[in-house]
């Protein structure tokens, strides 16, 4: 059983070689799909290390595109029966992966969410964040009758084939809103598991922003009434 990680990159020149380091410790068989995403920090140079690495692969946008156009490249380029998406700092921890993928690995689910919610003493950032999530997720909740309680969470893992059969057109974080409806609208209940996390500051690089949680309650607006 092969997994693939799928790390859309931006401007991580801090990070990248720890959360390199940190998912090749990880005691499975992998693959290392990177997207650099037009990088001007140094992190596109930093990449080219790492060219001989046998399970490392170095996509290269010409241009920053959003992290759901990066994600899209890399979905194109997954060889692993499993696919998980891996943001390229440190607010996550790898060594959840084997937990995250034994009920797909088992055949029980095609999807599996990690939830920042259901391990109580992790912190959280922001409160106009931490609120942002939660109204994101009620909605998802209403609008597709799921039960999540982490609906933006980075981690989500997919079977390969179910992941590459979703025609995505994303190219920011609605990445994030535009897979949770596909998968859905397909009759697939979400099923989450707990997982660690450990925010990072506006200052240590997070990118979100206000906007992209009024841009993720579009997403989920639309296309609950598109085909």
């Amino acid at each position: 059983m092969l997994l693939s990680v799928l790390i859309p990159a931006y401007n991580e020149i801090k990070s990248i070689d720890a959360i390199i380091e940190k998912i090749q410790a990880v005691p499975l068989e992998k693959e290392i799909i990177i997207v650099d995403d037009g990088s001007t920090d140094g992190t596109r140079e930093r990449l080219a290390t790492y060219n001989a690495v046998p399970n490392v692969r170095v996509i290269h946008h010409t241009h920053n595109q959003g992290k759901g156009a990066a994600i899209r490249t890399a979905i194109q380029h997954i060889q692993g029966d499993i696919a998980i998406i891996q943001d390229a700092d440190l607010e996550y921890e790898p060594q959840d992966y084997v937990k995250l993928i034994e009920p797909i690995v088992a055949g029980r689910e095609k999807v599996i969410y990690g939830s920042r919610f259901l391990k109580p003493e992790n912190r959280h950032s922001y409160f106009s964040f931490y609120l942002g999530g939660q109204i994101v997720t009620w909605l998802t909740n209403l609008l597709y009758s799921q039960r999540l309680t982490d609906e933006p969470t980075c981690y989500k893992v997919f079977d390969s084939k179910f992941l590459q059969s979703i025609p995505l057109e994303c190219n920011g974080f609605e990445f994030c809103p535009e897979v949770t409806a596909k998968v859905a609208k397909r009759g697939v209940r979400i099923h989450e598991l707990p997982i660690n996390y450990y925010p990072r500051s506006i200052e240590e690089g997070k990118k979100i922003s206000w906007f992209d949680g009024i841009e993720a309650i579009w997403v989920l607006v639309k296309y609950r009434f598109v085909q």
